[in-house]
């Protein structure tokens, strides 16, 4: 068995990092992928290596010797690499996949050492590498019948995206027996170059053979194996983060990039908080079915989406602003006010990020970091502040103001003139919230104190992150008007607004949905406490704080988890109390079960 390398690209698409290297010389935390590739192919016994160069060729010739690879390296030049595709490449090359079976791979792809074992280990003599299609992925996909024959191949501009659950992609690595090569692929590689010339790809090749009914050649099904191609800048962070040095680099470099995971397929997200139960299916459909419009149309401006927000929530148009998120809106409302912030920590810390001024927490002492509207009054009579952030329930622990119980403190700010902003962003989610009456987005609440806001995120409660919604609602028609004119007029997009304009139609899913977290939370909270290893604390929000215990840390649990690709969030820093903590998101129960599989595991 011996290797076919083509690394004769110049890869423009990855700009300054190849304007003096060959494509393949692009690093991957600090590993060129060439060095990662032959590295790996030298612990498989091959009989030699062939690397087919062409741009920058004897830099990578040059460095390919300095890496002392045991295999014999031979080196085959395409002069004219920048006026020929890889079918010209490949052909340079024909002879040496006529000696002997082979292993064909291209230089710009990065992969485990498992992609390449799963190929060497199946005894079938001739395989097309291929995984399930995913969203990065581009180029052309096939689908496959249950004997793994190749049964239609589908160009990029042809692929039917509803149908995606059926492709498979291939990874551009193959196995060739030497009678393959001889008596198939070789003799139509020729002719197929002979009648379309050198602008060609090999794999078109591969697409004719894999028609013939009885072509000799069968996909290669992977299972998890960790592969990327990498032809931007987009692909090389990422394939930065799959091969990272060690999972907690992994993890590191995860969780640095605050979301964005679908570009991760298989990664399970126990870390951002979101309804698994809502939008419903029905929901989804009629976002879908306006897709067109609502992407080629400009949305409304913030007069329109400001009155649709206040149908939904029940308030003057002229006491409510939408943002693009919450986030938005803290940012707006923290930098327009000056003095000392009240903060309870540990917490959701964007209202600390955003503020200017100085910050008095009050930092609760409990085990479960509970607090009542009593401790915060106490607190803040000896500690005077000039405005306050209740997030109720708190992120990170879960802990819950009733809502009768929050009366007291509004009363308590406004005869000391404390602005008072009420984040309720996981309020729907509390059990005396079942039929959604405990909101404080309401004119009669709004109208007891003019220096109250309420900050609500539609992310979270409502399952739609990706829309970015937020909305923040308060009786000082003032600031309001102020905010509206701090954000862009079209700060949401159409899709936002739509969502908007038809939520209403849904709201008993969207309670019914609610429901279904709480009794997932309590099974939940249960089935943590049963392990030994965590305590897991009361919580009224769709997240659940746990302490650590029996001796591991918090550091220890999330890695093993990502080895799982599980992502839970560590708040070991957040709390600052010595503990371990991590946190958890309520998620579907067929997810949770996955979940509580891994810690058993770990445990």
């Amino acid at each position: 068995m011996q290797a076919v390398i083509l690394a004769a690209g110049m890869g423009k698409r990855l700009k300054e990092l190849t304007q003096n290297n060959a494509k393949c010389m692009v690093q991957v935390n600090g590993i060129t992928l060439i060095e990662r590739a032959l590295r790996i192919l030298d612990r498989k016994h091959l009989s030699r290596i062939v690397v087919v160069v062409g741009f920058e060729s004897r830099k990578l010739t040059d460095f390919i010797l300095s890496l002392q690879i045991d295999t014999p390296v031979v080196f085959v030049n395409n002069d004219v690499y920048d006026k020929t595709n890889n079918i010209y490449s490949l052909l340079l090359a024909k002879e040496y996949l006529t000696r002997e079976d082979t292993l064909l791979l291209e230089s710009d792809i990065i992969f485990e050492e498992n992609v390449i074992d799963v190929l060497l280990q199946d005894k079938r003599e001739s395989l097309a590498l291929v995984d399930k299609f995913a969203s990065w992925m581009d180029g052309t996909c096939m689908e496959l019948d249950e004997d793994d024959a190749i049964r239609e191949f589908i160009p990029g501009k042809y692929l039917k995206f509803e149908e995606k659950e059926h492709y498979y992609k291939t990874v551009n690595i193959y196995k060739f027996s030497s009678t393959f090569s001889a008596n198939v692929y070789i003799p139509f590689l020729e002719a197929y170059f002979k009648a379309m010339g050198v602008n060609e790809y090999y794999e078109s090749v591969i697409k004719l053979i894999a028609m013939l009914e009885r072509s000799g050649i069968r996909a290669k099904r992977l299972t998890g194996q960790v592969w990327y191609e990498i032809d931007d800048a987009q692909d090389l962070d990422i394939a930065s983060t799959l091969f990272a040095d060690s999972t907690e680099k992994k993890y590191d470099a995860i969780a640095s990039r605050y979301g964005g995971y679908w570009r991760y397929p298989a990664l399970l997200d126990f870390c951002y908080l979101v309804n698994p139960y809502f939008p419903t299916e029905k929901m989804k459909e009629e976002i879908k079915s306006n897709f067109d419009t609502l992407l080629s149309q400009y949305p409304s401006g913030m007069r329109v989406n400001s009155l649709l927000a206040a149908r939904n929530f029940g308030v003057k148009q002229e006491h409510i602003v939408v943002g693009n998120g919450a986030a938005e809106l803290i940012k707006a409302l923290l930098e327009g006010l000056e003095g000392r912030l009240g903060i309870i920590q540990p917490t959701f810390e964007e209202y600390h990020h955003r503020f200017k001024g100085e910050i008095v927490a009050f930092i609760s002492r409990k085990e479960d970091f509970s607090y009542t509207a009593a401790d915060i009054m106490n607190f803040y009579e000896k500690h005077p502040v000039d405005h306050l952030i209740l997030i109720n329930p708190d992120n990170p622990s879960g802990n819950y103001i009733r809502r009768k119980d929050v009366f007291p403190l509004i009363d308590w700010c406004r005869q000391r003139s404390v602005t008072l902003v009420i984040d309720e962003s996981f309020i729907d989610f509390a059990d005396e919230n079942t039929e959604l009456q405990n909101t404080f987005l309401s004119e009669q609440i709004l109208a007891l104190y003019d220096q109250l806001y309420v900050v609500k995120s539609i992310s979270k409660s409502y399952g739609v992150p990706g829309l970015r919604l937020g909305v923040l609602a308060s009786g000082d028609e003032e600031m309001i008007a102020a905010l509206k004119k701090e954000v862009s007029i079209w700060n949401i997009n159409s899709f936002a607004e739509f969502y908007m304009q038809i939520s209403e139609k849904y709201k008993r899913d969207y309670i019914k949905s609610l429901a279904r977290i709480r009794e997932e939370r309590s099974r939940l909270i249960e089935r943590l406490n049963q392990y030994g290893c965590l305590r897991a604390f009361p919580s009224q929000a769709n997240y659940i704080l746990c302490e650590i215990i029996g001796g591991k840390t918090s550091r220890q649990i999330v890695t093993c988890l990502l080895k799982n690709n599980i992502l839970a969030k560590d708040i070991t820093a957040k709390a600052g109390n010595g503990k371990q903590y991590l946190r958890i998101a309520v998620r579907s129960e067929t997810d949770n079960e996955r979940l509580l599989k891994a810690l058993q595991d770990i445990h």
